[in-house]
């Protein structure tokens, strides 16, 4: 089953083409890495998709429905990770996530019995009056995270997930996009960690100039453009740049 689908994806600012053309298919249960180097069109690509921005032409689906007219009743099938999460200064962590379930229809005790669960998964149990305006990047980044997973959705839309976290917050959240995948859950994952996109991803997408330039498995990305090479050098030979400079 596809769950996420983009034909001709484009999306222009005035003369500069952020995403050009991009078409790709997505399967339930997929871990797709999307990969690129600093304003590749990554991020634009994930808002296109969170229907945030309205597209030049070409179009995006979710879950057979269309990202931009669609875009209110597919935040229920969705969690999303933006780049750089922000919050409301006046509002504590453990408010923020009780607010998000409460958007998400959850009921009271529902809500704060995942609230609660997920303050503890990652770690934020002491900082949970705390107003997450005072939050370390590493913080807000995990309590974003929890906002995205309090609903249960299927899709996830994750933007560098693992920015900013230390070493072990990390691998646990490697682990967990492993068992969601594995519990049929799809993941889109925008990362600029190659070696962690070789090891969690079934395929991926290299991105260079608002162009995907490449798709496929990494293991088939290896063999015919890089043989006997690492996903880090099929990268810098399709994007065209110099790891040494």
């Amino acid at each position: 089953m596809l769950e996420i689908e983009c034909s001709k994806l484009t999306k222009k600012f005035e003369s500069f083409c952020a995403v050009d053309e991009i078409t790709l298919q997505i399967s339930a249960g997929e871990i797709f890495g999307f990969l690129g180097p600093n304003g590749a069109g990554k991020t634009t690509t994930i808002r296109l998709l969170m229907g945030m921005l309205v597209p030049t032409s070409g179009f995006a689906n979710i879950h057979g429905m269309d990202c931009l007219k669609d875009r209110i009743e597919l935040k229920k099938w969705i969690g999303y990770l933006p780049d750089f999460p922000t919050f409301h200064d006046y509002l504590r962590g453990s408010e923020i996530l009780n607010f998000v379930g409460q958007m998400h229809g959850l009921k009271t005790d529902e809500r704060k019995e995942k609230a609660a669960a997920l303050m503890k998964k990652f770690g934020l149990i002491e900082a949970a009056d705390e107003f997450a305006v005072n939050y370390s990047a590493g913080m807000k980044r995990k309590l974003a995270l929890a906002c995205a997973q309090i609903h249960d959705p299927q899709i996830f839309l994750l933007d560098e997930p693992t920015n900013e976290l230390d070493p072990i917050a990390s691998r646990e959240v490697q682990n967990w996009i492993l068992s969601s995948a594995s519990s049929g859950k799809t993941i889109f994952l925008s990362t600029h960690l190659l070696e962690q996109a070789e090891k969690l991803c079934h395929r991926v997408g290299i991105l260079h100039n608002g162009k995907l330039l490449a798709l496929g498995t990494p293991g088939e990305l290896e063999e015919h453009l890089c043989p006997g090479g690492s996903l880090e050098e099929v990268f810098f030979s399709v994007t065209g740049t110099d790891h040494h400079e």
